[in-house]
Parts: structure tokens; sequence; C-alpha cells
């Protein structure tokens, strides 16, 4: 039998340990060496990996607030925590309305006006968006639950979404738009640091001059709310 060079019969042995320690928690895994050595390798999971740039949501209720927290963190550079929007939007929101039936846009609205962003709520296409080239909150139905999730990206055909409940996903366009209602919610100033956290190619690898479209009044984006219980799997 031919025998392997040293460094490739190292390569077959490290690979089959990598991709057995994948599935479980990030960590260091300690691979043997060549020279009877060691060597540490960090292992991050696909679960984890989904959720570096996506915020889970905590509550049944909130992934409206781990959504908006996700928007301003990671496309924004603005870093606040789920708790943080969530106890915010909390505090000045209808509780019982919010308890039973999850934030609206307009408490998202609300809570970035009080920090200082404009935003509103449009009716537009998904080529539309791509066109603009800035992150966006969207309303899914899954299977008669509302949901909220970022769009981080869109291309000829697939959409990148930040899903609180399941991290970093790619859907088809005719998936996305089976499940989605034609509503966005966008920042609409900060445009300059927006653009540079859309479409980005690593996030696609875990798999206000002209009106944007049709805007939304206030008792519309109050009426637009979520309930997705539990965590997708």
């Amino acid at each position: 039998m031919e025998r392997l060079p040293a460094k490739r019969s190292a390569l077959l042995i490290i690979l089959p340990l990598l991709i057995a320690a994948s599935p479980a928690r990030a960590g260091l895994v300690s691979v043997p060496g060549v020279s009877g050595g060691a060597f540490t390798v960090k292992v991050t999971s696909m679960k984890e990996a989904r959720f570096r740039s996506t915020i889970r949501q905590q509550h049944d209720f909130s992934c409206g607030s781990a959504a908006l927290a996700t928007l301003l963190t990671y496309h924004y550079e603005d870093t606040v925590s789920e708790q943080e929007v969530f106890k915010a939007m909390f505090d000045t929101g209808d509780q019982e309305k919010i308890r039973r039936e999850g934030f609206s846009l307009l408490d998202m609205k609300n809570y970035l006006e009080a920090d200082g962003y404009r935003a509103a709520g449009y009716r537009v296409s998904l080529d539309r968006l791509a066109e603009i080239g800035v992150p966006a909150i969207a309303l899914i139905n899954i299977k008669g639950y509302k949901h909220f999730v970022v769009v981080k990206g869109v291309s000829a055909r697939e959409v990148l979404l930040g899903d609180p409940a399941a991290g970093a996903r790619t859907v088809t366009r005719t998936e996305f738009e089976s499940m989605w209602n034609g509503l966005i919610f966008v920042i609409l100033n900060k445009k300059n640091v927006a653009v540079n956290h859309f479409n980005r190619e690593q996030e696609w690898h875990v798999k206000a001059n002209a009106p944007l479209g049709l805007a939304l009044s206030s008792s519309d984006l109050a009426s637009v709310t979520m309930l997705l219980p539990g965590v997708l799997r």
C-alpha cells in the first residue's frame, strides 16, 4: 500500500475529529499532532454559527425585540441587547396587548425615534428592497404564527434571513413570498452604515429620497404584531 505523506495523513485524522465535534457546543478541541504533540482547534457548532449575527429571542412574544436588536447591533453598528429593547418597548407600550399579541411595528418605531432614528413601514417588492440595499424587518407567517425576521440580504433566487428563533437561514424567494405579507420596516437614516451590512458574503455562507413604496400609517403599524410560541428547530 502506498504510504501517505505525514501532513496528508495528519489531515485525514484531524478532519473526522472536527466533523464529529462540530454538532457540539463551541469549544476547544485537542487534536493529536504528527510528532506526538497536540494542538488546539476552536470549534463552533452550526447552531451557534447561525446565531453569530442574529440575536436569539428569549420569550415567546419577543421576536420583535430580538429582530430590532439584531438590526441595530449587526446592521447599524449600534450594539444593544434584546433585554434592553424588550424593556424599553414593554415599559412604554400596551403591556396587556404585548403579552397577548407580541410587539407591533409601532412599538419598534417609537423605540427607534426615541433613540434618534427615523423609521417607517412600507409595502415594497423584494426587488425594490434589493435595489435600495438596506436590511429590513419583515413579518412572516409560519403555519399560522406571525413572526418577525430581519431580511439581511436578497439574491436573484434566495432571501437571507436573521431569524430570532432559528438563527441565520436562507429561503427561496418563492418560499419567502408565500410566508410574507408584503410589508417591510426600515430605518430611513444612517443608510451609509446599513449598506455596508446588507448582502454580506460571510453571512450567506451560513446556510431616502424617492419613497420605497406605499407608506403605512401609525394605525397600520400598530396592527402589525406577532406571537410565535417556542423556538423553531
